[in-house]
């Protein structure tokens, strides 16, 4: 297993739409244990690949206050969703920021497995959140794309400034 980079906010290829994942094999195995691994380092509860820099329809979350549930989403689709619920949220690939984000409260999700077996989950909560904000990941969109456009320079300009700050250390 291995830790691998989370691209940051504003990098172009977070906006890369990923593909579906056509075989669920060893290397798509290797990327989700690969992934759990990054996601725990980073203290993360949620990981989709195109974070990673892979455009593949991959995610891995574990919202579990042990840590010790964790779920693979692969090829996920949203069947059905209903309510709606303002929550803060933040990102692997926008740290140290937070915002309230308007997201449906309940959704029902069809995925394949680490296996490639098929299943279905109703999610409501955090889990519910977390499936919606990964989602929008494969996608190419941040939660930072709900946000004001004023709201989103401020942190875009504030993650360039610790950017280059870091770079001098």
């Amino acid at each position: 297993m291995a830790i691998l980079n989370v691209l940051t906010f504003p990098d172009d290829r977070l906006r890369t739409q990923a593909k579906p994942v056509s075989q669920v094999d060893d290397s798509i195995r290797t990327l989700v244990a690969d992934m759990f691994e990054t996601m725990q380092a980073e203290k993360g509860v949620g990981l989709a690949a195109t974070q990673i820099n892979v455009h593949k329809q991959v995610i891995v979350m574990d919202v579990s206050d042990d840590q010790d549930t964790p779920l693979v989403f692969i090829n996920p689709k949203i069947d059905a969703q209903s309510g709606t619920k303002i929550n803060e949220e933040g990102c692997l690939s926008v740290p140290n920021n937070y915002a309230k984000v308007e997201r449906a409260e309940t959704v029902t999700v069809t995925a394949l497995d680490a296996q490639g077996e098929q299943f279905t989950i109703t999610a409501e909560g955090l889990l519910a959140v977390c499936i919606q904000h990964e989602m929008d990941h494969l996608q190419g969109k941040l939660f930072v794309d709900y946000l004001s456009p004023l709201k989103r320079q401020r942190i875009m300009k504030k993650l360039e400034k610790e950017a280059r700050l870091a770079a001098k250390a």
